[in-house]
């Protein structure tokens, strides 16, 4: 059973919630410690193991929110008329590497979490309220329509969430093998993909 967000945090929960984003951020959720979280936060282990018993717990309370909040945003993006496919998949890749550029820790949690409790996430996106139909729609409608080459949508939106996710999951080796870059170049290379995934993907359905 998925546990449901409680919004209305007090002063001292948000301050650890905040303290614990900032260690997640420096040392991932395996590198983590609870006595690191409390130091960031100011106060005493005892305080945060009475609002939060285990560092799983904060973790959970952090993605769950971090996730809603994508997610509520995506589901107005892709069910709203008023923007075509291209539109949506540029927004899209710019939401998608901009959350992960905020939440560096999330691509390793997610996958840690999908092999050792799959159940869990599948059930948070379950009960987010995201639906998908909508945006499959408007992609079969556009093939009729001839605005772009036939596609099945779910590989194109993997396409979209795997090439968005890939150079954060795979940073150790693109920074030093491939780049040869600093952090600062890193983010201004996510950048710079932020325009140019959208459109290698949209060139590649888009009729001629």
């Amino acid at each position: 059973m998925v546990e449901k967000l409680d919004k209305r945090h007090t002063g001292t929960e948000k301050i650890i919630l905040e303290a614990a984003r900032q260690v997640f951020i420096r040392k991932g959720f395996d590198g983590a410690r609870m006595q690191e979280i409390a130091d960031e936060a100011n106060i005493n282990k005892a305080l945060l193991h009475y609002y939060f018993r285990s560092k799983d717990k904060l973790f959970m309370a952090i993605f769950v929110e971090v996730i809603q909040s994508f997610i509520l945003s995506s589901v107005k993006l892709i069910q709203d008329p008023g923007h075509s496919v291209f539109d949506k998949i540029r927004l899209f890749v710019e939401k998608y590497i901009s959350l992960i550029q905020e939440n560096p820790y999330l691509p390793g949690f997610i996958l840690n979490e999908l092999n050792r409790r799959p159940d869990r996430l599948v059930g948070i996106f379950k009960s987010s309220g995201l639906e998908l139909d909508y945006f499959f729609s408007q992609i079969e409608k556009e093939i009729r329509e001839g605005k772009i080459k036939p596609v099945e949508p779910e590989h194109l939106l993997i396409n979209m969430i795997s090439m968005c996710v890939f150079p954060f999951v795979g940073k150790p080796m693109i920074n030093t093998i491939i780049l040869s870059y600093s952090e600062k170049d890193f983010n201004l290379f996510m950048e710079e993909r932020k325009r140019t995934i959208p459109e290698f993907i949209i060139n590649s359905i888009k009729k001629q």
